[in-house]
């Protein structure tokens, strides 16, 4: 019998208001139904916000080490459940084992990150113009913070988001992907297995543009999280903009792998073939542009349509599957058609560009991973984020060229260069327009104690990971502390005639 799912609101798992539910699916065997999780409306909305205030009260005099302690077993109890999470995860989103647990221990590694920052949320003492006076600034919780959140890294990504929310002191609304609510549900029982009081988090399911936005739009939400399209992106920043809330936006990205005619080639096949059918594409970080020197580019070209005509396709759960299903049919979909449009703008298909089928495969959302050759700078195929396992390679004659090609794109997450030059190594670092560069390196593979984000419609200047997000969910207040015993004015004060 099929399980049925709840939210978490005000310390309890309860049914949504709606009565409405929907069915969670396996995307690579249609047939295997992972449960049926709440359709929630408004009033659900309304309802976690209201717990969530009175979360916030409690948990922000939690000192803050003894936030950072709650953090730590969360992590602990991660690293014990780590394989029976990546298993649920392949399962329910379809990314390969190996991926689903590297997905995991980027969730440990940011709890253990976050539990120390319980005893590093450092402000600053700093001198004063004028005498007897001290000056100090010290960061407080913010409120209640919306996290929303895409399906491709069910853990990681809400991990990023919700670990620094709380050691901050922040309460959490958490609004997972309706195509992983699955892992969403586990990790909020970890939490709270962790000693996470109930009401600093809350967990609702359903659709983005019902509950999502009601959390976006109420008032006693100041913080908002999300991540995935730009097009979702910009209507969250409008709304949060008008009601002058704190926004972080982490969205698209049309990331180039750079090679040049001095690279190791054998070590950029390797790094081409992670980076672009990874996650089955599925990344905002995948590489989605291949931009090669003329005097290697069809030397490499033929390596790589060798070796991407035989990736495995398959269930995530099997051990020899490399290359996962796509998530929704929908998806499938959307990659098929910009492969078309790429054939139509002159483009070939070196490899892949179909439907991939036969036995297990004609159960589930798989795509075969495409190469397009021939593709020059202004084709939709260059510019538009496909989000699938379509790669386009473009031919071009210099370091300046590729760097040209790379830039002129609205994204500016991620990017990649190989060469055994050091200094068109470090040409590129300070050139290449994004957040993110690799040298010798694909353009996937985030740490978690570094920040993580990107430029131009990518995002909106804030950052995930490392030290930078603390910033985010905190707010700096500044303190005088004036023991003189008479009035001194400061900027008049100091100044003698």
């Amino acid at each position: 019998m099929t399980q049925t799912f709840k939210n978490f609101i005000a310390g309890e798992w309860v049914a949504p208001s709606t009565d409405n539910y929907f069915e969670n699916h396996n995307p690579a065997d249609w047939s295997d139904v992972i449960g049926r999780f709440p359709r929630s409306g408004p009033e659900d909305a309304q309802r976690a916000i209201a717990s969530a205030k009175r979360g916030f009260t409690q948990w922000s005099k939690t000192p803050a080490p003894l936030r950072g302690a709650v953090l730590q077993r969360v992590g602990e109890l991660l690293v014990q459940k780590k394989e029976a999470l990546a298993r649920a995860m392949t399962r329910e989103m379809g990314k390969v084992l190996a991926e689903t647990r590297g997905d995991v221990q980027e969730g440990i590694d940011t709890a253990f990150y976050a539990a120390s920052e319980g005893r590093r949320l450092f402000g600053r003492v700093v001198p004063s113009e004028l005498r007897n006076k001290w000056a100090m600034s010290f960061r407080r919780p913010i409120g209640v913070a919306g996290i929303i959140t895409p399906f491709n890294f069910p853990m990681a990504i809400p991990t990023w988001k919700m670990f620094p929310a709380l050691l901050c002191g922040n309460a959490v609304i958490f609004k997972p992907a309706e195509d992983v609510p699955h892992t969403g549900h586990l990790l909020v029982e970890i939490l709270l297995e962790a000693g996470l009081p109930p009401e600093v988090i809350q967990l609702l399911h359903g659709q983005g543009s019902v509950v999502g936005r009601a959390v976006i739009e109420h008032p006693d939400v100041p913080v908002i999280s999300f991540t995935g399209s730009t097009e979702t992106g910009s209507v969250i920043g409008a709304t949060c903009g008008r009601m002058h809330k704190r926004l972080s936006l982490e969205m698209g990205g049309k990331n180039a792998m750079i090679v040049m005619d001095d690279a190791d080639l054998d070590l950029a096949l390797e790094g081409v073939l992670w980076g672009a059918f990874g996650t089955t594409g599925q990344r905002c970080t995948a590489t989605s542009r291949l931009i090669l020197h003329e005097k290697i580019h069809d030397r490499f070209l033929t390596m790589l349509g060798d070796r991407a005509g035989k990736l495995r396709l398959g269930p995530g759960l099997e051990e020899k599957t490399e290359v996962g299903p796509m998530i929704h049919e929908e998806s499938r979909q959307k990659v098929d058609s910009y492969v078309g449009i790429g054939k139509q703008e002159g483009a070939t298909v070196l490899v892949g560009g179909a439907t991939a089928t036969g036995g297990a495969l004609d159960r589930g959302w798989f795509y075969q991973p495409t190469v397009l050759a021939g593709v020059k700078p202004g084709m939709r195929v260059e510019q538009e984020e496909i989000f699938g396992p379509v790669l386009s390679a473009i031919k071009v004659g210099s370091l300046d060229e590729a760097v040209r090609v790379n830039n002129d794109v609205l994204y500016g997450l991620s990017s990649s260069l190989y060469t055994r030059d050091v200094n068109a190594a470090f040409r590129a670092m300070s050139d290449l327009d994004n957040g993110i560069t690799y040298i010798n390196a694909p353009t996937i593979g985030a740490e978690a104690h570094l920040p993580f984000g990107g430029v131009k419609q990518t995002g909106n200047g804030h950052r995930e990971g490392g030290w930078e997000v603390y910033d985010f969910y905190s707010e700096t207040k500044v303190c005088y502390v004036d023991y003189s015993g008479q009035l001194q004015r400061a900027q008049i004060d100091t100044y003698t005639e």
